[in-house]
């Protein structure tokens, strides 16, 4: 019966997503295109608001603490602005991690956050990457807190 109602709900968001084939979708319809301009943004060109990216963080607790000496799925990301990636202790990070030799600037964390997988090839870290750019700037702003 489980396997029916969460059927159900899948088919359901399905046809939220207005993923038919209706010929009649209007301009107002579409998403609006990336601009170039969003694709190529650089760090240095955003001022990150730290409020916003606490609020952000929410969605790494599942697997990160901000506490220091604690670490969960991932490691604590307490102090983590200027430090070498694969350095907190007690946590077993993969060995492209420890041998990369990143140091965790804002630009490093900038590029690392919009894909994690493409910035550290073997990263064990199986998040999908956050692609707003001004998110990612909101972020590290919180992150630069909690040193």
């Amino acid at each position: 019966m489980k396997t029916l109602s969460a059927i159900a709900l899948l088919a359901g968001l399905a046809a939220c997503s207005g993923g038919g084939t209706d010929d009649t979708a209007t301009a107002n319809d579409a998403a609006p295109a990336a601009t170039p301009a969003e694709a190529t943004v650089a760090y240095a060109s955003l001022t990150g608001n730290a409020g916003k990216g606490e609020t952000l963080f929410l969605q790494c607790r599942a697997c990160h603490t901000i506490e220091a000496g604690r670490n969960l799925l991932g490691p604590s990301l307490h102090g983590v602005v200027g430090r070498t990636a694969g350095q907190v202790p007690g946590f077993a990070y993969s060995a492209a991690n420890k041998a990369s030799g990143i140091v965790w600037s804002e630009a490093a964390i900038f590029a690392f956050l919009e894909s994690p997988q493409k910035t550290l090839p073997g990263t064990r870290m199986s998040y999908f990457g956050m692609k707003a750019p001004q998110d990612r700037a909101d972020l590290i702003a919180y992150l630069k807190t909690l040193s």
